[in-house]
């Protein structure tokens, strides 16, 4: 069987290529696929992600093993695609180059049979330029009030001096000079 992907870049404009690869082929061949449908050199690090429905990242599955335990750790070349996607299973990310962090929603759009004198993987449509930078990714201002607000330091110096001269440390259960 055949998998086809759309596969777009998250990014303001509407970036995106569509590619054929075989079910058995393994997320490391997806992971060529990808880089040289859009053009990138394949020199960087990469890493698939699993996800729910809402493209919420979950599991990372990454390109080479950076375990502690040398071969503990499962790569992209231990993940036939039948094996993690199906039509329940429609979506994954992508992320290529982590300093500058482009990122792709990976998403099975049709399990079909082989063509006959076909070449997998094959890019069967390509939509939109790739921009000379990745997307910046940036966090509301707001959303940093939220987690933090309620945080702030309200104290003022009448309330440090309680903190003076206070050398006892036997009511918190410990010696001042413990190390």
């Amino acid at each position: 069987m055949v998998y086809k992907f759309r596969v777009i870049l998250d990014a303001e404009e509407d970036i995106f290529r569509d590619i054929a690869i075989l079910e058995d082929d393994t997320l490391e061949d997806l992971h060529n696929a990808i880089f040289n449908a859009f053009g990138f050199d394949g020199t960087e690090v990469a890493s698939f992600y699993t996800c729910d429905e809402t493209w919420n990242q979950e599991d990372e599955i990454p390109l080479f093993d950076t375990g502690d335990v040398p071969g503990e750790q499962r790569t992209m070349n231990d993940y036939p695609l039948s094996s993690i996607l199906d039509k329940e299973n429609t979506k994954i990310i992508y992320v290529y180059d982590f300093i500058s962090m482009w990122t792709f929603l990976v998403e099975l759009a049709a399990i079909d049979e082989e063509s006959v004198g076909a070449i997998y993987p094959e890019t069967l449509f390509s939509h939109g330029e790739m921009p000379d930078e990745a997307t910046e990714k940036t966090f509301e201002a707001d959303m940093h009030d939220d987690i933090y607000g309620e945080f702030e330091d309200d104290l003022d110096e009448d309330d440090l001096d309680m903190f003076e001269g206070d050398d006892s440390f036997e009511d918190y259960g410990f010696e001042e000079n413990w190390n």
